[in-house]
């Protein structure tokens, strides 16, 4: 599927968030991960390990949410039970998302895009992409919570293109940094004025 055809993908548009995260201070918070060009040579290097195995990490990542009942609520519809339609639609960008981590420039585009994911979980924006009725907000201590089932699940997949244990390590290190930063970012709208 082409980034044009999935539906609520509005990285680079008119239609992202613009983020209230200055270029500078994204560039500190890449300081406090200790993200570097090396990592964002990883990063590519994870891309061409990872692109035809997107569906199997979306299949494990979703087997997992699906089995957490507290976690599968907030895909569910007024009558309790997980939105299909919502939780596929999720999956589409998510697929998305492991790509763009991996290849996409850290950018302004790409900053914008991680204001918008932070609007769509917090009850600013959650529902509106896929105008679903569901549950309004997903608390912040998910988004940080995710970060370990995220980041820890990914490195069998690195493994399994026959690269050598220091470079499956590089790029599960930059994944995680990656991940680590995005996530500080998603919470930026769970935030007041001034605290982030």
């Amino acid at each position: 599927m082409s980034v044009q055809t999935i539906p609520g993908y509005t990285y680079g548009t008119a239609e992202a968030a613009r983020s209230p995260v200055s270029m500078e201070e994204f560039a500190d918070l890449q300081k406090a991960t200790m993200f570097t060009e090396e990592d964002v040579r990883y990063l590519r290097m994870a891309g061409e390990v990872l692109a035809d195995q997107v569906e199997d990490i979306l299949d494990l990542w979703y087997s997992w949410v699906g089995s957490q009942p507290h976690l599968v609520y907030y895909f569910s519809g007024p009558d309790g039970k997980p939105d299909m339609n919502y939780l596929q639609a999720v999956r589409r960008r998510f697929g998305q998302w492991i790509l763009d981590t991996c290849n996409r420039p850290y950018d302004q585009d790409w900053l914008n895009y991680q204001q918008e994911i932070g609007l769509r979980h917090h009850r600013t924006k959650k529902n509106q992409t896929d105008g679903v009725r569901s549950v309004p907000h997903i608390p912040m201590r998910y988004l940080i919570a995710f970060i370990y089932p995220i980041t820890s699940t990914i490195r069998p997949f690195l493994a399994k293109k026959g690269h050598s244990p220091e470079d499956v390590e590089k790029m599960h290190q930059a994944w995680t940094k990656s991940v680590i930063m995005q996530v500080a970012l998603w919470c930026y709208p769970y935030t007041r004025e001034g605290d982030w």
